[in-house]
């Protein structure tokens, strides 16, 4: 049976891997010129079919709607997305991504690669298999959680 000494050495563990992924990815998306907020807005607004109202990205990330006021306006002075009126009702704004955003995207998903890859390297594939069932297991049994 596990000690609650060792579920503290384990939680300070998990802790330590997500720091060390946080450095990485910064690292790697800086030369992109994106920060990990903006990353995951550009991605929220590629997974709609039809480009979403800020209000729309603000409930999917759990965020105010003025946090993503600031990652659009990021994104847009970068030329990642645009703001375009609604057709259906012209007080609403409606967030488009770009041909750059996409690009962006694909360089992100390179850059994330890159960083699991760093943090992979020690394990052999089987040690990759068995994280790989245990971080599934972990994600499926959060609660609230449907990735």
């Amino acid at each position: 049976m596990d000690s609650p000494d060792s579920d503290g050495h384990l939680a300070e563990q998990l802790l330590r891997l997500t720091r060390r992924l946080h450095r990485i990815q910064s690292r790697q998306l800086e030369p992109i010129g994106i920060t990990p907020a903006q990353f995951r807005l550009l991605r929220a607004v590629a997974q709609y079919d039809a480009p979403p109202r800020m209000a729309d990205l603000a409930q999917r990330l759990d965020v105010v709607p003025r946090a993503v006021t600031s990652l659009v306006d990021g994104l847009e002075t970068g030329e990642r997305v645009r703001r375009a009126p609604d057709p259906a009702n012209r007080r609403v704004v409606r967030i488009e991504i770009t041909d750059k955003g996409r690009a962006t995207l694909g360089e992100m998903r390179d850059a994330r690669r890159a960083a699991a890859e760093e943090i992979l390297a020690p394990l052999t594939a089987e040690q990759r298999e068995v994280l790989g069932g245990l971080l599934a297991a972990l994600v499926d049994g959060l609660p609230g959680r449907h990735c």
